[in-house]
């Protein structure tokens, strides 16, 4: 039995398994069944969704689901991902239940559940639901014909709104961005109306691109994945900052004043330091995961604060930072973390904590970079027909052992499957970008041959 769940929850091709009608129907009822047992009454569950065509369907077929299962359902429409986590542990919610895709193009959406505390559902109910889908795929629990069984969601504005205030009142709080500029690219996601209304509120001159979604341009060359044309935005408008969210704004990346691009590892960079110049970074530790730049190691060692390295996603971050009691930790990919404030990665908080940054030191983006210095990484991705453990293909582990002793001190080597696609993930870190290219043109070539598509 393939599991549903990856990494961050169930993402495949709208329409096809496991997000067809029938399966998300199931989904939603094992969901509300499972909660029911927990919580001994009726559950309450929020939902919300980013602007993919898909989206509407998919809330409502998991909508009848879960009222089936006996859960009472609240919808806030259009709102990120991490505005749901933050509905879910405030309302009080029993469940969180997402509908994105995140980055990945329009065809594709996915289902995210949080539980009350605004964190990721356990492991062990992703089980459970898994169990309930294959179970009830072969042993189908209704003969009732699904249209019968339709309820729409009851769609609550002030739910979107509420989030809109806890990031202005809280997260903002005595932060004033008059006299800056931004550039803000929606990726014509889930930010769209909230991020722009946010910025002008706390007194930025906001320029918003990408910001008009019609269900089929979500991350559609814009957004996070695509920084160019920000670039040049902020450029042009000469601009102080320029922000990129992706579909579902659980992530933020950067330009500076003079068009560069800053990472999540950068806003790591920025926010460590003010961190500990305020005695406020616990442990002098900030988590990352193993796709963290070793330029962002170097740096921080520099200002005697550790880097700890993580599997790759947010989750897992989190874990470390929950278990280490630490406040500062993220991805490269824009992911960032600070339990104080959120245990869900928020790219609009990301960009409030690091607008911060700037006016309470009176220095630009390019300045605050200071220190850190990116090494040449090279990542190249193979779709493969099947995640083979790479301890079994012995070719690929020579070509792999070669590359190493070839790094020796000099650099590193990481090689993964991605967690939510049939992708092998070859990155390389060294002094010379022809060198590492090379090196990681050699190993996808093995891979490519031994289980490639």
């Amino acid at each position: 039995m393939k599991p549903l769940f990856g990494t961050d929850g169930i993402r495949a091709e709208a329409g096809q398994f496991p997000l067809d009608p029938a399966t998300i129907n199931t989904i939603g009822f094992s969901v509300a069944r499972h909660l029911s047992e927990e919580v001994g009454r009726k559950p309450q569950i929020v939902m919300g969704r980013d602007t993919r065509e898909s989206g509407g369907w998919i809330e409502q077929a998991l909508t009848s689901g879960a009222i089936e299962g006996g859960a009472e359902c609240h919808s806030a429409g259009v709102i990120t991902t991490p505005g749901v986590a933050y509905l879910t542990r405030t309302m009080p919610a029993d469940a969180g239940v997402v509908i994105s895709a995140s980055h990945n193009p329009f065809q594709d959406n996915g289902i995210k559940i949080f539980s009350p505390t605004g964190q990721k559902m356990a492991d062990v109910v992703e089980k459970k639901i898994e169990m309930d889908v294959f179970h009830f795929q072969t042993n189908p629990r209704s003969k009732v014909d699904h249209a019968q069984r339709e309820a729409s969601p009851e769609f609550e504005a002030e739910l979107s709104d509420r989030y809109l205030e806890f990031l202005a009142a809280e997260i903002g709080s005595g932060l004033s961005l008059k006299g800056l500029t931004l550039v803000v690219d929606c990726a014509n996601g889930a930010s769209s109306d909230l991020a722009p209304r946010l910025f002008n509120e706390l007194g930025a001159r906001v320029i918003a691109i990408n910001c008009e979604p019609n269900g089929r341009n979500i991350n559609l060359n814009c957004g996070s994945l695509h920084i160019e044309a920000l670039q040049q935005r902020v450029i042009n408008e000469k601009a102080d900052l320029g922000v990129a969210f992706d579909g579902d704004a659980d992530r933020s990346l950067f330009v500076d004043e003079r068009g560069s691009y800053v990472d999540g590892d950068g806003a790591l960079w920025v926010l460590a330091k003010n961190f500990q110049d305020r005695n406020q970074l616990r442990d002098d530790a900030v988590v990352a995961t193993v796709m963290s730049n070793l330029g962002l190691e170097v740096a921080l060692r520099s200002r005697s604060i550790k880097l700890i390295r993580t599997d790759v996603g947010d989750k897992y971050v989190l874990d470390e930072l929950l278990r280490i009691k630490g406040n500062l930790g993220g991805e490269q990919s824009g992911h960032v973390i600070m339990p104080q404030l959120s245990l869900a990665g928020d790219g609009m908080i990301t960009a409030l904590c690091l607008l911060r940054c700037l006016t309470e030191s009176k220095q630009s983006l390019s300045a605050l970079m200071i220190g850190f210095e990116h090494y040449p990484q090279t990542l190249v991705n193979v779709r493969v027909r099947e995640k083979v453990p790479f301890a079994e293909l012995p070719r690929v582990q020579s070509a792999v052992e070669g590359v190493e002793r070839q790094l020796a001190q000099n650099g590193r080597l990481l090689l993964r499957y991605s967690g939510t696609e049939r992708l092998a993930r070859v990155m390389i870190e060294g002094r010379s970008q022809e060198e590492i290219e090379s090196y990681a043109a050699q190993i996808a070539e093995t891979i490519r041959q031994e289980i490639g598509v």
